[in-house]
């Protein structure tokens, strides 16, 4: 059975390697939520960094999740000192469950914050996309998923909840699903 491949991304208004409390804020509530998330029905698994340590996501090793990337329009530093970002990899069984997870909750009260730790987005800040049984997807797949819904809008190829498809690449609707905007403002 196919499991759903999630990948989101958001430049931090300030670098993770910031001492102000804002940013140890999202830190706190990040792993609180990532605790949260793992026992949520649906999850399966996220890409998690073998060091487990803060601010190396370009040197860490993610195993079989490969080699950390970032979309083209990410400008800002790639260094512990001057990385500014927040990105997640994750497999769900499903997009209800995922829905569930991300809009309920910690998770939503961290979403109702994100205006106090992330620029605004010009590009979608999250994508969707099916991968077989057994398949972890990388970084780079998240990626090249996640420019591809900026230039092309969703497909079975990357999706969001608002235009979703299911694993056979025809367009599904769960009820009541889906914010308002695909985008983080």
């Amino acid at each position: 059975m196919p499991h759903l491949a999630l990948y989101t991304f958001g430049v931090l208004k300030s670098p993770l390697a910031d001492p102000t409390p804002l940013t140890h804020e999202f830190y706190d509530i990040g792993e609180a939520v990532y605790r949260k998330i793992s026992q949520h029905p649906g999850y399966l698994a996220r890409a998690e960094a073998a060091d487990g340590d803060r601010g190396t996501l370009f040197d860490a090793d993610w195993g079989a999740w490969g080699e950390f990337a970032v979309p083209t329009w990410y400008g800002k530093g790639r260094t512990r000192e001057t990385t500014a970002l927040a990105a997640t990899l994750s497999l769900w069984t499903d997009l209800s469950s995922a829905f569930d997870a991300i809009y309920t909750g910690l998770h939503r009260t961290a979403l109702n914050r994100r205006y106090d730790w992330f620029e605004k987005a010009g590009n979608a800040n999250y994508v969707f996309w099916w991968v077989s049984d057994g398949v972890i997807p990388t970084w780079q797949d998240g990626v090249a998923r996640l420019e591809h819904l900026h230039d092309h809008g969703s497909a079975p190829h990357a999706f969001t909840f608002h235009h979703a498809f299911a694993p056979d690449g025809t367009p599904t609707r769960t009820k009541g699903i889906g914010p308002k905007s695909d985008q983080v403002r």
